[in-house]
């Protein structure tokens, strides 16, 4: 009896594990391969989120380096700026705007200048001060006027482009009006070098009727 009894104290361990741990052990091994996959999908999802914001912003948005003194002293060569593509989407270019864009004579390169004309006006230059409609344009955002005269009359889609520096620019007075289609949109902030860090001047509002004439 005594025996018997001991002999079932020794098997009972053996047959307990059986059904009920079994199970408590399966849930720990299965727990690691849970986490796992569930770190693997977080960081697909991540890289997933990445790759759609990165298209979302080349997509709406550029990088320009300023090349040259064409925009002084507006702009500086060297700089880095944001170019707003999305802005023309909503509406047109508008007289101030500083745009990046593709000019007719060299469509593999970016240019930048500021919008003067629009579609429809006639712009005028005598001896460097600028006309448009007969009107003389307020202009703080130059250094000194240029030193050439000439009249064009933009049609439909088509605008009439400055640079800042009127003695040093390839621009619309020497190579003709600007197509709308060749815009690439309009510069917003200047993000390098640190110490130029800002918002693009743009002047929404330039053309102002004066009793100043030039003959």
């Amino acid at each position: 009896m005594v025996q018997h009894s001991q002999s079932d104290e020794q098997e009972q361990p053996l047959s307990s594990v059986v059904p009920g741990d079994a199970e408590a052990v399966l849930p720990s091994l299965t727990r690691p391969m849970e986490k796992g996959i569930s770190l693997g999908r977080e960081i697909v999802e991540t890289l997933l989120l990445v790759g759609i914001l990165y298209l979302i912003i080349n997509t709406t948005t550029g990088r320009f380096q300023v090349r040259g003194s064409s925009m002084e002293p507006t702009l500086h060569d060297g700089q880095y700026l944001v170019v707003g593509k999305v802005a023309y989407w909503l509406h047109p270019p508008e007289r101030g705007d500083v745009i990046v864009f593709l000019p007719p004579h060299h469509p593999d390169e970016d240019y930048i200048k500021r919008v003067i004309g629009l579609p429809g006006e006639q712009v005028e230059i005598r001896r460097g001060k600028v006309f448009v409609q007969g009107i003389p344009l307020d202009e703080p955002y130059i250094g000194e006027e240029g030193f050439y005269s000439g009249t064009w009359q933009l049609g439909p889609g088509e605008y009439f482009v400055l640079g800042d520096n009127r003695q040093n620019s390839s621009d619309s007075h020497n190579w003709g009006v600007l197509p709308l289609e060749n815009i690439v949109g309009k510069a917003w902030l200047c993000y390098w070098p640190p110490e130029d860090w800002g918002l693009v001047g743009h002047y929404s509002s330039l053309a102002s009727a004066t009793d100043e004439q030039i003959e």
